[in-house]
């Protein structure tokens, strides 16, 4: 028996408006409502709603044998609300069939795992409280923005409560191990890792249309083939892809409604199940621990972060807007939480990637952009101004005030440690001192304590002479008796 688990993504960032110099200041609102409206509304109707009354027509034709999972950014969700609140009202009647799991995410789709912990963490915590008033699920699995994963992130994810996550199959490192297995995190054992398939997910999402693929057409038949003749050990396939790969990527005239439609009557035919990752955790145990200790993602021919972090202006992007998050987190103004959400979208830096070949098409085709230059450029506008603006509304009074209390802790913890360390290096003096440079031995107490007055007594200043002949006659004699002694014992 086999399990195949499909994952679903959905993200999208608010649009960035042309932001000029000269609007530093002046014009605080930095988005693009026509094209958010546009692109949200344009592949809800050609993809998203589609989907979503494709996999409800497949879930009241085969029952809880067929199951999916949904990994959609609190962002995406604020901009489906808005622009196309019947797909909310869809995924909710998905949600009641029992069918769908939603994992958790940050909620703006952000870099926060690797630069800021602490803002890493609300965000999950918001996204999830997000998914729960929408859907009424709390999620168990978690899937990180593109996928990326170390054995640091592994660590708070595990903090955090979950039982799962899900990541790449980056071969680098995996080596010559299948994804088609569960494993777990060498940092933190008990949290079970889920691998996506990148051959068989890019089969469905990017290849099942082009006529110049060896395998085209792809049918669901030959497709289930594929999976079970896998070996058998390998009894996990997790199928990871944008959503948008349903009638946008993939166009409707091209029968991908059809092909999963008819996936999972072939999938019965040889005891291929569909299962939610929560079912996977439950049932199968990991095969091995997965050591990952630099980041790793679903993106790109490298599987890294360098999509999102390859060239100096990426990072100085990520950089400049994360120096700031403390003071984010002190504010109370709505607008400038909205903004902070907004701008550490993912995709943001994305476009500023220099990348060529393959990579570098991929980057250009998502990109709003003419170059990754403007696209730095326009971000960096956007972002000097929102910087003001914190400056602006974050109070010096408090800064001061916390800044001084901060230290003031500082100060007297490096005061506690160091007459710690005063009386530490007393005490081994004393210790010293005390043995004459030797430390006492526990079977033989009571011969040092008596040499000890014996000398003193004869060490005085006008008789050194006699002291040194005496010291050395004693103290070498206790030490040959000493020797002769234990060798007379053993050959005994």
């Amino acid at each position: 028996m086999k399990a195949i688990c499909f994952y679903f993504q959905i993200h999208q960032p608010f649009r960035l408006k042309h932001y000029r110099f000269f609007d530093i200041g002046n014009d605080h609102y930095y988005y693009d409502d026509f094209a958010d409206d546009d692109i949200i509304t344009r592949i809800a109707q050609r993809s998203y709603l589609p989907a979503n009354e494709m996999l409800l027509d497949m879930i009241r034709e085969n029952g809880k044998k067929f199951k999916v999972a949904f990994s959609i950014s609190g962002t995406a969700l604020e901009q489906l609300e808005q622009y196309v609140p019947e797909f909310i009202d869809s995924m909710k009647e998905l949600a009641a069939t029992g069918c769908v799991e939603f994992l958790s995410e940050t909620y703006a789709h952000s870099l926060s795992s690797i630069y800021d912990p602490d803002e890493f963490v609300a965000q999950v915590k918001a996204h999830d409280e997000k998914i729960f008033q929408l859907f009424g699920q709390r999620p168990k699995v978690f899937r990180n923005t593109e996928l990326i994963y170390d054995d640091d992130i592994a660590s708070m994810v595990y903090a955090m409560g979950f039982k799962a996550a899900i990541t790449a199959d980056a071969k680098h490192v995996l080596g010559w191990r299948s994804p088609n297995f569960l494993y777990s995190s060498a940092s933190a054992p008990k949290l079970k890792l889920l691998l996506k398939n990148g051959k068989l997910s890019d089969d469905i999402s990017f290849r099942f249309s082009n006529p110049e693929w060896a395998s085209y057409p792809l049918t669901a038949d030959k497709y289930i083939n594929w999976i079970n003749e896998l070996p058998k050990e390998e009894q996990l396939v997790n199928l990871f892809m944008n959503y948008d790969a349903f009638g946008e990527l993939q166009p409707r005239e091209s029968g991908i409604f059809e092909f999963m439609k008819a996936l999972p009557r072939f999938a019965a035919e040889h005891d291929i199940q569909f299962w939610t990752p929560s079912e996977v955790v439950s049932k199968f145990k990991p095969v091995a621990e997965l050591a990952v200790p630099y980041p790793m993602s679903w993106t790109d021919e490298a599987r890294d972060t360098s999509a999102w972090l390859g060239n100096t202006l990426q990072q100085e992007a990520v950089r400049k807007l994360y120096s700031i998050g403390e003071r984010v987190r002190l504010c109370t103004d709505r607008r400038i939480k909205q903004d902070w959400n907004y701008l550490q979208a993912s995709d943001h830096f994305f476009y500023m990637s220099t990348k060529h070949n393959d990579d570098g098409s991929v980057h250009s085709h998502y990109s709003p952009y003419d170059s990754p230059y403007t696209a730095f450029t326009n971000y960096m506008n956007v972002l000097s101004d929102f910087m003001t603006r914190v400056e602006e509304q974050y109070p010096a009074s408090i800064d001061n005030e916390e800044l001084n209390s901060l230290l003031l802790t500082i100060r007297n913890q490096e005061q506690e440690i160091e007459k710690l360390h005063r009386e530490v290096e007393m005490m081994r003096n004393n210790i010293v001192n005390d043995t004459t440079g030797d430390f006492p031995i526990d079977e033989e107490p009571a011969p040092v304590k008596e040499e000890k007055p014996a000398e003193e007594p004869v060490a005085e200043p006008e008789k050194k002479p006699a002291p040194k002949k005496k010291a050395p006659a004693k103290k070498p004699a206790a030490k040959k008796t000493a020797t002769k002694k234990a060798p007379a014992k053993k050959t005994k």
